[in-house]
């Protein structure tokens, strides 16, 4: 259920299968942005819609003449909410630290307030990241240098170095931290990258998007994070290229032949043609429409998929019904953070059972199966210019709708550029990476995730007591070989055999441990 749930909606059964694969424009701010509604907008007279065929057009979009800057209206980056996490995976007795747009931000649990704050991760004395402190016994951010405190508004509460006498120092606005305004809504926290004071409303005006299946206590949802060593819109293009699903994934996720189309040849993997509509499609996103369902993109970061069926079955019960929300959020040039959420109101049973930490462990395969192809790919689209992208793909078929639709908003809107919250160096991509550093579990997943790491807590803890168990085995039956405790030759083999099994559960725990939450090689020829 959750390897399914990983993919994009199957054009041919409705069932999800979701692909997770996640330098600066004109920034002119407009003085009020319409928010863009999850729900597809009433169809009316002229409203845009394209229509992707299944086979190549005359003309190459290569040749597409690009819109006039005078008709096309940019895209504010700044003026959108951002994710920080999941709230399941913060820990409210300690900040967290993230990098979002190029912004270090620390989050972290106002007890006294009962609620999440985001500030900048900087302590204004000597701009150490308060993502590294602490709270202290008050409920304060404390800055882990010098002590500096703050409240859940960012003002200075408490410099120990200041006298208790002397001028309060504390109170000057220089050791105040910028605080952005932030929210919890379907149990992930949002934040908006503005810290001036006429934005201190903006839930007034916009809010980020709403899903209620999420708060449906009929619905039970899955909650995951990702940091991934390829840039957002590399992360963007591979989650909604459904065709990639059999052949990236081969072995990892089912995928059936179209008994519709029995007379076509179908290799092994079974791939296939992919018909789409892209419709509704402006600076705000676009509505993509297909045989098994449909995926909005609501920009920058949101892409919810659902399937074509309705949620009331013909005799007016709830039917099955399964949704993916999956949010790609930019880092830095090179870097990408994925969240993603899978509300369904089928199998609850299963997974108040099964842990997170193992749907997780199937996810993050997922995951491995296509980074390191989108890092490859990513340096040579950097190396062409991402502005010839139309002229260096091939994109013929309609199974390429939606990327194509997201390159020419990308184009249209952006000017192939993410817009940073803060400077970035020349926008330049990081280094190339090894595999031991695109496929590592531990920094880009487990220790962001709290159910991963209560798991390699617990069997880490297990790995040891089975290794103590096997070495006090084997010392007990020494020390018996003098006495009359163990006298047939049975009971010898029977201990022997204890041990034995006790130190060959620890090595086996131990890869493991170093399979799910470590490092895994992942190899397509092989799979």
């Amino acid at each position: 259920m959750e390897l399914l749930s990983l993919h994009f909606l199957h054009p041919r059964t409705g069932r999800p299968s979701l692909p997770l694969a996640a330098a600066a424009p004109s920034n002119t701010r407009r003085p009020q942005s319409r928010t863009y509604l999850l729900a597809p907008p009433r169809r009316t007279r002229g409203a845009p819609r394209l229509s992707v065929s299944a086979v190549a057009a005359e003309k190459p979009r290569a040749e597409e003449a690009p819109p006039s800057p005078s008709k096309t209206e940019a895209f504010d980056w700044l003026d959108q909410w951002y994710p920080i996490a999941p709230v399941c995976d913060l820990d409210p007795r300690a900040p967290h630290g993230k990098v979002v747009l190029g912004l270090s931000v620390v989050a972290w649990y106002d007890r006294g307030a009962g609620e999440w704050r985001v500030f900048e991760d900087a302590c204004p004395h000597r701009l150490a990241p308060l993502s590294q402190g602490r709270i202290d016994g008050k409920g304060r951010l404390q800055c882990a240098y010098h002590g500096w405190c703050f409240d859940g508004a960012g003002a200075c509460a408490f410099i120990p170095q200041a006298p208790a006498l002397g001028p309060p120092v504390h109170e000057n606005r220089r050791a105040c931290v910028a605080s952005y305004p932030c929210v919890v809504q379907n149990n992930i926290l949002w934040f908006y990258p503005r810290t001036e004071a006429e934005h201190r409303d903006v839930l007034r005006r916009k809010r980020p998007p709403y899903f209620a299946e999420i708060d449906d206590p009929s619905y039970f949802t899955t909650f995951g994070m990702r940091d991934v060593s390829v840039g957002y819109d590399v992360a963007v293009d591979n989650i909604f290229d459904i065709a990639h699903v059999p052949y990236a994934h081969k072995g990892l996720l089912p995928y059936f032949r179209d008994e519709e189309d029995p007379g076509r040849y179908h290799d092994q993997e079974c791939g296939e043609p992919i018909k789409m509509e892209i419709e509704h499609a402006d600076v705000h996103g676009f509505l993509s429409k297909m045989k098994g369902g449909s995926i909005r993109f609501v920009a920058p970061c949101t892409f919810h998929g659902t399937p074509a069926s309705t949620k009331v079955a013909a005799g007016g019960e709830a039917a099955v019904w399964f949704m993916l929300v999956a949010l790609i959020i930019p880092v830095a040039p090179g870097r990408s953070r994925v969240i993603w959420a899978f509300p369904r109101n089928a199998g609850v049973w299963l997974h108040k059972l099964i842990p997170r930490w193992f749907f997780h462990s199937v996810t993050n395969r997922v995951i491995d199966s296509d980074v390191c192809l989108m890092h490859v790919e990513e340096r040579k689209f950097a190396a062409a210019g991402l502005e010839n992208w139309h002229r260096s793909c091939y994109v013929p078929t309609s199974s390429d709708g939606m990327v194509v639709a997201f390159r020419d908003w990308f184009r249209k809107h952006c000017n192939h550029q993410v817009g940073w919250g803060a400077p970035q160096p020349d926008h330049q991509l990081p280094p190339s990476s090894t595999k031991d550093h695109l496929l590592e579990r531990y920094w880009s997943h487990v220790a962001q995730c709290t159910s991963c790491s209560a798991a390699l807590r617990s069997m880490r803890l297990l790995e040891v007591a089975l290794q103590v168990m096997s070495v006090s085995v084997i010392g007990s039956l020494a020390v018996a070989k003098g006495s009359s405790l163990l006298t047939s030759v049975v009971q010898r083999a029977v201990v022997v055999t204890a041990a034995v099994l006790c130190f060959m559960a620890s090595r086996w725990l131990a890869t493991y441990i170093e399979k799910n939450f470590y490092f895994q090689d992942f190899i397509h020829s092989y799979n």
